[in-house]
């Protein structure tokens, strides 16, 4: 494992490096700079506030391919009687706060850091960074964001007030974006994600498709 340098913004070769489940770098910084940067190879932070900044790209990698997601019965019933409706990039710093005060099963506390969170809004400023905002009777009840590359979409963070919200909202997304999205980066496995046709595969194939979308940007 690598530590970073907070002065140089680099990081190894995450297709020439295996770290210990993914786990590749350790240290460096927040910046929006990094950030940006670490998304473009495929790699991404996850540590637990006050701790180390550690940096990941893990082997298999989970992705959704946007023409393979399932759609139940029971969701096109709900989107077909419009119990939600949605919107994009209206309420950016509603619905990361919302993802850091999500509670999650088997976790307690958060990873989304306060400093990691102004990041992720400075880059949402710079037309980086994406969300998506689930409405139902005028509140604000799911929504999820992520970083925009090319035809990447990388996924970060999700949270629902109500059952099926978030669901509804991702559905809704990847309806809506077929046409010039090649891929979703789930990075870690949730069976939420992988009912809705999530799947593992090899960090290979996931960094070649991110190469080739980077080259075409």
């Amino acid at each position: 494992m690598v530590r970073l340098d907070e002065n140089e913004i680099s990081f190894p070769d995450p297709e020439a490096y295996d770290g210990h489940e993914g786990l590749i770098a350790f240290g460096g910084d927040l910046s929006v700079e990094r950030i940006w940067f670490a998304y473009q190879l495929g790699i991404f932070p996850w540590y637990n506030p006050g701790e180390e900044i550690l940096w990941w790209c893990p082997d298999p990698r989970f992705v959704l391919f946007p023409d393979e997601i399932r759609i139940s019965k029971s969701m096109r019933k709900i989107l077909n009687r419009e119990v939600f409706t949605f919107s994009e990039n209206q309420n950016f710093r509603d619905v990361i706060y919302n993802c850091q005060q999500a509670r999650r099963k088997d976790q307690n506390g958060t990873w989304l850091s306060d400093e990691l969170m102004e990041s992720f809004i400075k880059l949402h400023e710079y037309g980086l960074a994406r969300s998506i905002e689930v409405w139902q009777e005028g509140e604000l009840v799911g929504g999820f964001y992520g970083l925009q590359i090319g035809h990447v979409f990388c996924g970060e963070s999700m949270f629902a007030k109500v059952s099926n919200a978030s669901k509804a909202g991702f559905i809704h997304f990847v309806e809506n974006n077929k046409n010039h999205l090649e891929l979703i980066d789930c990075q870690s496995h949730t069976e939420h994600l992988e009912s809705l046709g999530a799947r593992m595969i090899p960090k290979k194939e996931f960094l070649k498709i991110l190469h080739e979308n980077n080259e075409r940007r």
